[in-house]
């Protein structure tokens, strides 16, 4: 048989007999004295069941581990770990079915998109700060920190940003704080308002949510370059109220 027909009656191309002859899977034939290759029964064989094998789902690595065995030994092995895996995969999918049908049926995602169940009720209880670009940057990281949070981490974090807007009293100062924030977009960094705003600042910030190490006179951990990046993300006049509200926190803790 050529090449051609022997994909024909296997059901395949020739370009995927070719690469099976390169992934060393398929032996290669003998060729004939005008050169084409002169394809055996054993060869449509061989390739009919590396076909029934892919189909099942096993990569190449695996099918060449069944065809080296004569006999097949190695086959309900490898099946078996495939069911495994496969079981595995379903119940990942059945997961994240579930939690697009909470989604769905919410009616309403927040601007960041999709973020944990215990992100999005906070969002949902706290609600939006109308009109106000610091809050939702603010989001955008809350959602960022969310995203590479372990379990722990992330019920610390919902807690302690929770708590900035637990009262009525506490989300009122919040707001207030964006509001002078959001003011200092096109203001110089000397700018008087820098200091009410950075006081208004730390009166919501908690101090759980600055880094470990101290802020130094930058406003900044020299090792914390998260840090670093949100700093660059603001105007700069926002950017030094944001410095001055760390180091007020940080002096309040000694």
């Amino acid at each position: 048989m050529r090449i051609g027909e022997l994909a024909t009656a296997v059901g395949v191309t020739t370009r995927t007999v070719r690469h099976y002859h390169h992934q060393g899977l398929l032996p290669e034939p003998e060729r004939l004295t005008n050169g084409y290759r002169d394809y055996t029964l054993r060869h449509a064989v061989v390739l009919a069941r590396i076909r029934r094998l892919t189909e099942l789902g096993l990569g190449l690595a695996e099918v060449r581990d069944v065809l080296a065995e004569d006999a097949g030994k190695d086959l309900v092995e490898v099946l078996t770990e495939l069911d495994e895996d496969l079981a595995r995969q379903e119940a990942a999918i059945r997961e994240r079915r579930a939690r697009l049908r909470d989604l769905l049926e919410d009616g309403a995602l927040p601007a960041e998109g999709p973020v944990s169940p215990e992100l999005a009720v906070l969002f949902s209880e706290v609600g939006q700060v109308p009109d106000s670009p610091m809050a939702a940057k603010d989001r955008e990281v809350l959602a960022l920190l969310d995203t590479a949070a372990t379990p722990e981490a992330r019920q610390k974090l919902i807690g302690v940003v929770g708590g900035v807007f637990g009262t009525p009293d506490r989300a009122e100062r919040a707001r207030a704080a964006y509001a002078l924030l959001d003011a200092l977009v096109d203001a110089d960094p000397s700018d008087p308002r820098v200091d009410e705003a950075a006081r208004a600042l730390a009166d919501c910030l908690p101090g759980e949510l600055l880094p470990e190490a101290g802020i130094d006179e930058a406003g900044i951990d020299d090792d914390h370059s998260f840090l670093r990046a949100v700093y660059a993300d603001f105007a700069p006049a926002q950017a030094e109220a944001v410095r001055r509200a760390l180091r007020i926190i940080t002096e309040g803790r000694s």
